[in-house]
């Protein structure tokens, strides 16, 4: 008598379902998870009676160019010719004068290079254009 040796089938897993199981899982541990929102650290700062300014020179002269090319420097109007001289005697004062330029965009270009070249001749040469950032903030 011969015995027949059974035959063994292989094992195999029923892989249709787990992406099933795992977006169920995935859904399951979303709604039950609570995030802590952090507080930050209690500090208690020092309170103070009084403070004094300190007088300093101003560093920083502004110089605004409209639409209409018109030129303002710290809030009072002035021709190109003007410029040169007055920003001579501020550079006199204090050398470390930034000069930040705010040009409208409308303004024309020949008026900003004159005005580029009076700061030149008043030893003005540190100067930087204001912009807007690309979401409409100074």
């Amino acid at each position: 008598m011969k015995i027949e040796a059974k035959s063994k089938g292989s094992a195999k897993i029923p892989t249709a379902s787990i992406a099933d199981i795992v977006f169920l899982l995935l859904i399951f541990f979303m709604t039950v998870t609570v995030f802590k929102q952090y507080q930050g650290l209690k500090v208690e700062l020092p309170a103070a009676k009084a403070t004094k300014k300190i007088e300093r020179k101003r560093m920083i002269t502004h110089i605004w160019i409209d639409a209409q090319n018109h030129i303002n420097i710290d809030d009072m109007p002035f021709t190109l010719e003007k410029v040169a001289p007055f920003m001579s005697k501020k550079m006199q004062e204090n050398p470390a004068t930034i000069v930040s330029i705010w040009a409208d965009k409308r303004a024309k270009y020949g008026t900003v290079a004159r005005l580029l070249e009076e700061l030149k001749k008043a030893n003005a040469l540190r100067v930087n254009f204001a912009t807007l950032t690309a979401g409409g903030e100074e």
